[in-house]
């Protein structure tokens, strides 16, 4: 716990040049360690979706300081070469939508991760069952998408993001369309996640029903994060 999974030092974000320029990222500090899930939160065009993507590698930051895993991925510049390979190999994603691939199967949608990463397909495989096996889908293992319901389709969605052992998991509105059941049913399953495989995991969300289990919360507002402890409500 002496590393924290996730640091950012006056992280910011601009758009544009001159007169038309909008500070996205106004200079954003935080702190996520391993094993914990932490809310983030905000009103729409506050800079929740700039800082997943800075956080994700995938919009270079204008300016400040991010530590992936006590690595430095970028100060000024990327520090990282590969960004593909970063975001591949050491971020996980999970999204309001599953976005699996319909043509494979369960297994093969979890292991293709690693698979890509160059790991040797049988272990990425039993990588793939024994994640399934934990989010309890491991008998949808053989199954195509088309024939799984979405809590499922977001159960594998969320073993494809723990698939190369990604030290920080980026989960982007992951309970919106679910009802209130399977919304808090979503969170203890990333809680479990988390705490089992050391796994930092930041949820992005406007849903009031998740908003109470957080232990710690990130408001963002004007393009700067503001902490405070959360209620922390068991599940």
């Amino acid at each position: 716990m002496d590393t924290p999974a996730i640091k950012l030092t006056g992280l910011k974000k601009r758009y544009g040049t001159g007169d038309a320029a909008v500070d996205a990222l106004k200079g954003v500090d935080m702190t996520i360690w391993p094993g914990e899930v932490v809310g983030l939160v905000g009103p729409s065009g506050s800079g929740k979706s700039t800082l997943l993507k800075c956080l994700g590698a995938v919009i270079e930051p204008t300016a400040g300081h991010m530590e992936l895993a006590g690595e430095v991925i970028y100060d000024g510049v990327w520090k990282i070469s590969d960004l593909r390979a970063l975001r591949r190999d050491r971020i996980g994603f999970v999204f309001q939508a599953p976005y699996l691939i319909p043509f494979l199967d369960v297994t093969d949608n979890v292991a293709l991760l690693p698979m890509l990463a160059g790991r040797d397909n049988a272990a990425a495989r039993k990588r793939a069952l024994d994640l399934l096996t934990a989010l309890d889908v491991r008998h949808r293992a053989g199954a195509q998408v088309s024939q799984l319901s979405g809590g499922e389709q977001q159960r594998v969605a969320i073993a494809r993001s723990l698939a190369n052992h990604a030290p920080v998991i980026l989960a982007d509105e992951p309970t919106a369309p679910l009802d209130s059941e399977r919304a808090l049913a979503v969170v203890r399953i990333l809680n479990d996640m988390a705490q089992q495989y050391n796994t930092a995991i930041i949820v992005v969300t406007h849903d009031e029903k998740i908003i109470p289990t957080f232990k710690r919360i990130y408001h963002i507002r004007d393009g700067k994060t503001h902490e405070e402890a959360g209620e922390g409500r068991p599940i």
